[in-house]
């Protein structure tokens, strides 16, 4: 029997969570899946371009050998297959009209969580340290920074996960400008990545 605070989440999220976990997560594996092919592909001949390589700046391939490309001593995607491949499960679940139990909701939480840390550490590496973008790695960014956001409102708003008193009208606030919220967030990306890679995109205009 769920443990879950009697508090219903707002309508919407009730209706859209479930959608933002299975699409963006079904992107976002995709993406990754991409990425761990051409991985191999360069693993097996170092002289290989992968697709995603567009010019000097948007280039998967010199992101995909990289240090930071292995991080836990292992290729990252192989990460973003496992993770996404839950959450994509998740989502399902929750069109399908399913029910989890709390401790579920909090799991995603902390997953999540650590995937957008992990996520920011990786734009900060691309842009001030490796100098060169993914495409592919992009599309996993976004799509990995709305589902932590939704899954964090709806975690809020239902009392999932707990709000000291204080805050609460502030959070209600947000929670009600779930749009806003991602898009300022999604905006502040955009400008390191458009502040790190000025010239480039200066000459592309």
């Amino acid at each position: 029997m769920s443990t879950e605070p009697q508090r219903n989440a707002p309508a919407f999220l009730d209706r859209v969570v479930g959608w933002v976990l299975l699409v963006p997560g079904a992107v976002a594996l995709a993406a990754a899946v991409i990425l761990m092919v051409e991985k191999v592909r360069v693993l097996e001949d170092p002289t290989h371009v992968p697709a995603c390589t567009i010019d000097a700046v948007l280039a998967c391939g010199s992101v995909l050998t990289s240090d930071q490309a292995e991080a836990f001593g292992f290729p990252n995607p192989l990460i973003g297959i496992a993770g996404f491949a839950v959450v994509f499960a998740f989502g399902l679940v929750l069109v399908a009209g399913g029910r989890l139990p709390r401790s579920v909701w909090l799991i995603a939480q902390v997953g999540l969580g650590y995937a957008v840390i992990f996520v920011h550490w990786l734009i900060f590496q691309s842009v001030y340290r490796i100098e060169a973008l993914c495409p592919y790695c992009m599309v996993v960014w976004v799509m990995t920074i709305s589902m932590f956001v939704y899954v964090t409102l709806a975690n809020v708003s239902s009392g999932r996960l707990p709000v000291p008193a204080r805050l609460e009208g502030p959070v209600a606030r947000l929670v009600s400008l779930h749009g806003v919220v991602l898009t300022v967030w999604l905006l502040v990306v955009g400008a390191v990545l458009a502040q790190g890679f000025w010239d480039y995109w200066m000459d592309k205009i």
